[in-house]
């Protein structure tokens, strides 16, 4: 059984989409997951639910969550996953039994569920990452006609700054009016790695992850930076999980280069 708890109106709101969005094994769960607003008695009715093993999701301070679960916490080995949300959906945290009780990977499908519902989740992870692999996303700016050379050149001095390797990258990225840049398409060819092009809507979704912004490249190609908006989205796309820039946009006099990260899970 999965408990939704909320404790105001606007995380009532939240918890009756969640209700009707959790999925399990493929199927629409109402009949599995039940939304408890402002259950009394409170710490007793949490309390046994997390005892009796009921997956967890508060919509309410992570403070209140700590405070009324801890003193039947066991171990992460027995304890049922539980998530924290904030009432706006922005933010989903699993508190416990992250690893073991499967609660990072439950809180990444939540935030796709959300974002299907057209709220900007983000998964925030404060345990170790063990079962997370990495994935690398070099993103790419160029004037036109810009020489294979050059471009490999800078990509080199990315990778050397950023201590990976190209076995490590998983594409190379551009903007979509790049999509015929002969010197982009021939050094991903020459490297082996896929070459992608985006949309400056889709580019556009990445401007709060931008590390600078520049109104003459927006003015222009109608984004605020092509070669750390690509990365970031490249990365996105590879894992659904929320990116960060690992190098910041690198260039030189015909060229710009930025590695994004995002982390996918390993199962």
């Amino acid at each position: 059984m999965i408990r939704i708890v909320a404790l105001t109106e606007a995380g009532k709101r939240l918890g009756e989409r969640l209700h009707n969005v959790l999925q399990v094994d493929g199927k629409t769960t109402p009949a599995v997951s039940e939304l408890w607003y402002k259950p009394q008695p409170f710490a007793e009715r949490v309390q046994q639910a997390f005892s009796d093993g009921d997956a967890l999701i508060f919509i309410c301070a992570t403070g209140i969550v700590v405070r009324t679960l801890a003193p039947v916490i066991n171990n992460k080995r027995q304890d049922p996953p539980v998530l924290v949300l904030d009432e706006l959906g922005q933010f989903v945290i699993p508190l416990l039994s992250g690893h073991e009780g499967g609660a990072n990977e439950w809180a990444a499908q939540v935030v796709e569920l959300l974002r299907a519902k057209a709220l900007q989740t983000q998964l925030v992870l404060t345990t170790a990452r063990p079962y997370l692999k990495p994935v690398y996303a070099v993103g790419m700016g160029c004037e036109r006609h810009c020489p294979q050379g050059e471009l490999q050149q800078l990509l080199n001095a990315c990778l050397a700054e950023a201590g990976l390797s190209i076995e490590q990258i998983d594409s190379i990225s551009s903007i979509a009016i790049k999509a015929d840049e002969v010197g982009l398409i021939e050094l991903a060819k020459t490297l082996e790695k896929p070459y992608l092009t985006w949309d400056a809507g889709q580019l556009g979704a990445m401007d709060e992850l931008l590390s600078t912004r520049s109104e003459y490249v927006f003015n222009t190609v109608g984004v605020y930076g092509v070669a750390e908006s690509a990365a970031l989205y490249a990365a996105r796309e590879k894992t659904g999980q929320t990116p960060e820039l690992m190098l910041n946009k690198q260039k030189t006099a015909k060229a710009t280069c930025a590695i994004a990260r995002s982390y996918k899970t390993e199962l």
